[in-house]
């Protein structure tokens, strides 16, 4: 059977998982606990980019390679993971790879050179692929729309959790151990969150196998490109991850270098802001929920221009103000419209979670390495004026996607 049949095979929506079943809060932590250890595994090197510079003698644009390596595989492995998905199911693809991202991260500690690295990033990135392929259609098919927004962001808070604490840990412990050992740390925090994974998510009650056919995938990508939203809610995550991503790697730099001068430990404190991003990517899932997504999506992305905007001062209260600001907006921004593609996708809903989030890491790939660029030419100043362009075409989408006239089943 196609996937685009899909949601023409669904059970009644009564049938899907309410919000105060059993099932639904098992699902609800086992998609957190897979959000958390995929970010942590991505991201938990981020902080140590300054380290690996002065380590391996490279600039920053080419330490940054450790996240943007990963992110960048991540990305051209999300839509042949989601046709896998469509056709061995939601969960197994899910599990395995969680289990053989934590394999990889473990074996990074063992790379001889930051060539061996990048390229063990790499394959992680293309390893962890099948959860962000497959756990917004699983969720999708699974959850009462009613409840849907709160369940992603539950999905988009474990990332922000393992994203903070993942960068956190790495942080602290480069304050005594070496690299390697801090790699093996988050590594194992990867293997703890696979099992956890495989052990509370239901498997899926409402999937229909597919068969893999290369015609079908064209024209439901098609199909998605000719909606009158879609395409739109494609280009956001890629401009949202981008700033992001950009935000974090190289304010690490600023704030590592003089007037700050703040150690590890010290930058590992600031990633702990990444705790209002989980608080943010619930509420707003909650609001989107209550006022409409097109009415909340704008709103997010402004509050991450104002933010930026603070990072630009000598003061550091206000830069980390502005930081979490940002946080705030970008998490609240990527729950909002990630739930936004499952809600506008009828059909091939898989294929549209890849896409989107093929955009997403390849965003955080490309614009990421792009800022680094202006990093070297203009320091701080020449990031916050690249990102600021990003994010105000960013913001444009979002109003133009206000005026989006609503399907028949309302987005």
């Amino acid at each position: 059977m196609s996937s685009t049949a899909l949601v023409s095979r669904l059970p009644a929506a009564e049938t899907r998982l309410s919000a105060e079943s059993p099932a639904y809060r098992r699902t609800a932590l086992g998609v957190f606990v897979g959000g958390f250890g995929t970010f942590a595994m991505v991201y938990g090197l981020q902080p140590l980019m300054p380290k690996l510079s002065h380590t391996f003698d490279v600039s920053p644009a080419t330490a940054s390679g450790v996240v943007s390596a990963t992110t960048g595989m991540l990305a051209v492995g999300l839509i042949p993971a989601s046709l896998l998905a469509d056709k061995l199911g939601r969960k197994p693809v899910m599990s395995l790879s969680l289990a053989l991202g934590a394999i990889l991260m473990l074996v990074c500690a063992l790379a001889p050179d930051f060539g061996s690295l990048l390229l063990l990033r790499g394959l992680l990135g293309l390893a962890l692929a099948g959860l962000p392929a497959a756990a917004m259609a699983y969720l999708s098919e699974e959850m009462e729309p009613s409840g849907l927004g709160r369940v992603m962001g539950l999905y988009i808070a474990g990332n922000g959790l393992g994203g903070m604490l993942g960068r956190f840990v790495a942080a602290l412990l480069a304050e005594w151990f070496s690299w390697q050992l801090v790699t093996l740390a988050i590594g194992s925090m990867g293997a703890i969150c696979a099992w956890l994974f495989w052990r509370n998510l239901p498997p899926s009650r409402h999937f229909q196998p597919s068969s893999v056919a290369l015609t079908q995938v064209w024209r439901d990508t098609r199909l998605h490109f000719s909606d009158k939203g879609l395409p739109w809610l494609f280009a956001t995550p890629f401009l949202l991850m981008g700033g992001f991503v950009s935000l974090y790697n190289y304010l690490s730099y600023r704030l590592h270098d003089a007037p700050f001068n703040l150690s590890p430990g010290q930058l590992g404190l600031v990633f702990a802001l990444y705790i209002v991003g989980m608080g943010a990517s619930a509420w707003a899932g909650r609001l989107a929920d209550q006022l409409g997504r097109r009415n909340v999506l704008w709103v997010m992305v402004g509050s991450m221009v104002v933010g930026l905007l603070l990072t630009l001062a000598n003061w550091l209260p206000l830069i980390i103000a502005g930081l979490a600001i940002c946080t705030l907006g970008f998490f609240g921004a990527h729950a909002v419209a990630s739930s936004w593609v499952g809600r506008r996708a009828l059909r091939a809903r898989a294929l549209a979670s890849a896409i989107y989030l093929t955009a997403f890491y390849l965003g955080g790939s490309v614009l990421g390495w792009a800022s680094g660029l202006l990093w070297e030419v203009a320091a701080w100043p020449g990031v916050v004026g690249f990102l600021l362009l990003v994010l105000l075409a960013c913001l444009a989408i979002t109003l133009r996607l206000r005026k989006l006239a609503p399907l028949p089943v309302s987005p």
